[in-house]
Order: C-alpha cells, then structure tokens, then sequence
C-alpha cells in the first residue's frame, strides 16, 4: 500500500532505492552505461562468509580483488553495501524472433488449446507468416530488454531462416544485435537457425533447396557467428544424419559455432542421434578444420532414458575425441512439451547436475522460448530457472546451487564461446585478469535480507528486483 502510494504521487520507489544503492540513475540521451572503476563492499562467491571485498576494474577487466576499506576513494566506485556480486548470467539458447507472440496484439488470435509439439509448429508457422519487421523488433527488443534487467550480459539468440521467412527474421536479429552493442548492454550472438527440415518437403520447398540456399547466405552474413538446425523434423533417419553432415559441413566453411536441437522425444525405440552427430565430427576432422568453435547439443531429451553405462560411454567419447560439445538443458520447455501419452506418464529433460558432477561433460540451462507456444511461461531471468533446478533436480546442497548458478553463467558462456573456454575454469570466483561482467544483487534494510552467497541467491528468488549489471566493467543502465 505504501508504494502505491509513493507511485500515485509521482514516486517510483524501486528507482529511489537504486538511486540510494547504486547513485543515481537518471539516464543520458544515447547513454546506457557507466564506467566502474571500483566495486566496493561486496561479498563474494567462493570466498569465506561474512567477508567484504573491493574489484577494482581497468580496461574493462578485473584489474585485482582487496579485501574492503573503508577509504575506498568515492569516485567512479559502486558501494555494494554488503551485497553479492558474481558473474553475471547468460542465455545460451533464446528464441528471439518467437518470443510473445501469444501477448503481442497481432497474434492473439494463436492460443495454446492442445499444448503439443505439433500444435506449436502449427501456431509458429500461422505466426511466422505474419512476421514483419517491424514487430520482429518490437518482441525482440522486449526479450532483450528483460533480460538485461535481470543481469544477462551475453546470449545466443536463435533467428528462423525459411521459405515463408527468408532473412526477415535475421535482417530483425541483426538489428537488435547492433543496437545492444551501440548502447554497450548487452553481447548478442546471432544463430542462423534451420527449424524446418534441410531435406524433407516442407510449405513452399519441396525439397529443402531454398532453405539450405538461405542458410548458406546467412552464414555468409558478417552478424552470423553460429548456426543450427533440427535434424529431428526430417522425415526419415536417412535426412536426419544428411542434415548434420551438411550442417558439419558449413560450420567448417564458415569457421562457425555450431547448434543442434536434438534428440527430442521420449522413446526408448528411437536410436538417440547423438552418436552419429559425435562419430561425424571426428569423420570430418571438424576439430582441426574450425578455430575456437564450440559445439552445444540442446534438448536431448531421449538422452534421458540412458543407462549409466550409456552415459559414461558417451562422456569418454566426446573426451577422447577432444570435441567442445556442450548439452544445454530446456527445463520449462522440455517438461511441458515432452510426454509419452502413456502411463504412468514419464516426463524428461537433461539432469545437467548430473551430467556436470558425475560424467564431467560441460552442461547448462537455458530459457529456450518466452511466450509462445512451445513455452508459454516463464521469464526472460536466468536464475529463475537455476532456482526452480533446485526441485527439478533435486539439486539442494550449497555446492549444487554454485553448478545451478554456473548453468546460467560462466558454463553458459563457455558453452557459447564467450569468456573462459576450459569447464575446469567454470568455477564463480572472481580473478584478476577476467572480463568484468558481472551482476550486483541488491542491498536490503535490514541487512539480513540481503543475499551474500550464492546459495542465497539461488534458493531465494529475488524476481530480478534492484539487480545491477555491468558489461566490461561498465554498469548498465535500464532502458
């Protein structure tokens, strides 16, 4: 009631508090980052509880972590009054040219009545004939702008490539791409992505020419630095393996990370394409032939239904080969898509804890779609989803919540290509030498309330409130 009432007289009291934290907040024209020199009185992860620190910042790095003075000089420094500072959080699998379209005015008329994987393609492809620049640019600026307010500094956005789109929706990815990077909020990497099949019939290409003619010009685009594709909308196994080996095929031609969505059913009669993917980029030399190209497998939900031994055989695979292959898991996706229509009724996504602790491969988590029908709900916040791996997981130890927050930050970025490359490096400690791309939660009155670890931050959803970013060193401004 009280902030109601600050609101009906011209108060904005989350904006007030910010202004307290953090300075103040008014925002200059063209203006949406401020240079940091010091981070003070912040507590930190992987350092002892109840200790303060000082970040000093230069050139867009951690030039050295002090323990906290209380001199620290006041110019260009940030007090963080006790708060956590850590890495800040990645998406590294967002659709962004489908986000709300079941809120945008335009499309309300496509609502979720089945809540099927068909029903979405369905839905999704009324949409996508509508598509226009002009709200392509509208959805995705919102998609950008949430995220960054939650504390997300770098994504892999995924743009459709078709016959009923053709470059409309990475002309728009493009776009949004640059104007990020114009107002230093945000690194967008732009994947050129292939949903609908490469050699199975789909609307207006009966064999699949005129979308691989597209993804060849999209790799081509100087925005483009990844592409992906849906081996499983082919028609037969045959396609299936013909589109990874063509998808391989460009990722070298192009040096380009590469992205499949694999593997997404529940049947334990379907052989997983996983290892045709695996045995076709040791074939193909692709390691040798790309330069820092990484390689993330998203959905993979048959995977679930592995033996240990599958898992393990899998893990010294991919090891022996020396392949940068990550899996990223879907959560909000996957359970509310995947299901047998039998009973009892099994339910899956990838148990990437798991997959981190027990089989060392490198995993994360990601939003996938924001209000659409493949994923109605949800948020564009990261940590809501590490938050909610808690109980998906069964993940609750201190140490499980540090590989929760990893998931949608360093091991997300590594995973992507952004920052450290080695997953032994994944850990949340902050070195001298990193990127400053960080995330300050904010301080609360009393003091017990604010989150000092990351466990707090995990356990407890702060619903993204009074969070403050900073891209290379430099503190975010909310649009």
């Amino acid at each position: 009631m009280a902030g109601e009432f600050l609101r009906q007289h011209g108060i904005d009291i989350d904006s007030e508090m910010a202004r307290i934290q953090f300075g103040s907040t008014e925002k200059k024209t063209g203006e949406q980052a401020t240079h940091i020199d010091v981070l003070s009185n912040v507590s930190l992860p992987e350092t002892e509880r109840d200790t303060r620190w000082d970040i000093h910042l230069s050139d867009g790095c951690i030039r050295n972590v002090v323990a906290h003075e209380d001199d620290t000089p006041q110019a260009n420094t940030v007090d963080g009054k006790g708060a956590l500072l850590a890495p800040s959080l990645c998406h590294p699998h967002i659709h962004i040219d489908k986000a709300y379209l079941l809120s945008h005015p335009k499309y309300t008329h496509l609502q979720v009545e089945k809540g099927d994987f068909q029903e979405a393609m369905d839905l999704t492809g009324k949409a996508k004939a509508q598509f226009e620049n002009d709200d392509l640019l509208e959805r995705g600026q919102r998609l950008v702008d949430e995220s960054v307010a939650a504390g997300v500094t770098h994504m892999r956005a995924f743009v459709e490539v078709d016959a009923g789109v053709h470059l409309k929706c990475l002309d728009a990815g493009i776009q949004l791409q640059q104007r990020a990077a114009e107002d230093a909020v945000c690194n967008i990497q732009i994947c050129a992505f292939a949903q609908l099949p490469l050699f199975s019939p789909s609307a207006g290409d009966e064999e699949g020419a005129v979308i691989r003619d597209l993804m060849r010009q999209a790799a081509a685009s100087p925005g483009v630095t990844v592409i992906g594709s849906t081996p499983y909308v082919e028609n037969d196994r045959e396609k299936m393996q013909r589109n990874v080996e063509w998808m391989i095929d460009l990722s070298i031609e192009h040096n380009a990370h590469l992205d499949f969505h694999l593997d997404y059913n529940l049947d334990q009669d379907v052989e997983p394409l996983v290892w045709f993917v695996v045995q076709s980029l040791k074939e193909k030399s692709w390691k040798d032939r790309t330069s820092n190209a990484t390689i993330v497998l998203g959905h993979c939900t048959r995977l679930t239904l592995f033996s240990e031994a599958q898992w393990k055989k899998l893990a010294q695979t991919i090891k022996d080969a020396q392949l940068p292959i990550s899996f990223v898991g879907l959560p909000s996706s996957d359970l509310f898509m995947m299901r047998t229509g039998k009973h009892p009724e099994i339910r899956g996504t990838l148990d990437v804890p798991r997959l981190i602790k027990e089989y060392d491969l490198n995993a994360c988590i990601g939003v996938n779609n924001i209000g659409n029908a493949f994923t109605p709900q949800g948020t564009c916040d990261p940590l809501g989803l590490a938050c909610q791996g808690v109980g998906i997981y069964q993940a609750g130890t201190t140490r499980d919540t540090e590989i929760l927050y990893e998931c949608v930050s360093t091991r997300a970025r590594a995973a992507i290509g952004f920052g450290r490359r080695d997953v032994e490096e994944a850990s949340l400690a902050l070195k001298p030498g990193d990127k400053a791309d960080l995330l300050l939660f904010k301080a609360a009155d009393p003091s017990w309330r604010t989150r000092t670890s990351v466990s707090e931050a995990v356990y407890l959803h702060d619903h993204g409130q009074g969070r403050a970013p900073f891209l290379d060193g430099r503190m975010i401004r909310s649009p």
